[in-house]
């Protein structure tokens, strides 16, 4: 596979109601993968969060090249820009949800999963690749378990830096990077190479960080290269449609507007394939809605 330009949104942000809605794969997980494109892009969406797994673009069955290829021209023609996602629960292993991660004593078969996922969104024209660190196994000590996170996230750095794409890690409650502050870890501990961005999810931003997540928005702003959209409750690791959680949104993405950023702000919601359509249609509208009331604060 050969890099290729990554697609960029035109013009300067104005606003929020300038604010790119996408929406993620994983919440279409009952569809075919053109059909989740044709509806998601149909309801208005301009971009899509596409999560490799074995019914959408598998990086381990044969023929990748030419699937890659297909995806890409219906993307285009779609007229749907595109981040690529890693956190398919199945996919390197049939038994262990997400297993083995950076943090196995045998990671070769996620960093094999981040390469060809980096080689993939060369291919697509990705905005970014996203990943996080995993849970800690039973019986590795934590400091063990930092030394194979920074070992294979310069692994990933590398290859991205080749195909470049730019990085987003993400912070995942419950892993052993969950929060802002353990992403600005990780990223000196890896020399601060300059494609290491950070995914933001605004529900777990909700969930356990210590600032408003408007302020959370803020103080990754130079580096956010992905966003996660979803509502959420303290505490609670649970992603919600918009307006059944906490969330107070027009801020949101009022400070996602005054931060300059320009990449998808993708609708995150696994656990609704179920009604996957009516959820996304509803969504934007609240989004749409939401950004326009931020506008006039």
């Amino acid at each position: 596979m050969t890099a290729a330009p990554t697609r960029a949104a035109a013009g300067p942000l104005s606003g929020p109601g300038a604010l790119r809605f996408g929406y993620g794969t994983n919440g279409f997980a009952n569809h075919r993968l053109g059909d989740a494109l044709a509806v998601i892009a149909d309801l208005g969406y301009v971009g899509v969060a596409l999560t490799l797994d074995h019914d959408h673009l598998d990086p381990f069955a044969p023929g990748l090249a030419r699937r890659v290829a297909a995806v890409r021209r219906r993307l285009d023609a779609l007229g749907l820009a595109v981040v690529v996602e890693t956190g398919a629960r199945y996919l390197l292993d049939p038994r262990h949800k997400h297993a083995p991660t950076l943090l196995h004593d045998d990671p070769a078969r996620r960093v094999e999963f981040l390469r060809r996922a980096v080689r993939i969104g060369a291919d697509l024209g990705a905005e970014a690749v996203s990943f996080w660190a995993g849970v800690r196994p039973p019986g590795v000590p934590p400091d063990v378990a930092a030394d194979r996170l920074v070992a294979g996230c310069a692994v990933v750095c590398a290859e991205a830096a080749e195909a470049g794409v730019p990085l987003g890690f993400e912070p995942e409650p419950g892993m052993l990077v969950e929060d802002i502050a353990g992403w600005w870890w990780l990223r000196e501990a890896l020399g601060a190479p300059p494609g290491f961005g950070i995914t933001l999810d605004i529900g777990h931003c909700r969930c356990l960080e210590p600032l408003p997540v408007p302020q959370c928005v803020s103080e990754v702003a130079e580096h956010l290269v992905n966003v996660q959209i979803d509502d959420m409750r303290r505490g609670v690791h649970e992603h919600l449609e918009f307006g059944t959680g906490e969330i107070d949104f027009p801020p949101v993405l009022r400070a996602l507007a005054d931060a300059g950023y320009r990449g998808l702000v993708a609708v995150e919601l696994p656990r609704h394939s179920h009604a996957a359509p009516a959820v996304a249609a509803r969504s934007l509208d609240f989004l749409r809605t939401a950004a326009s009331r931020g506008e006039g604060r």
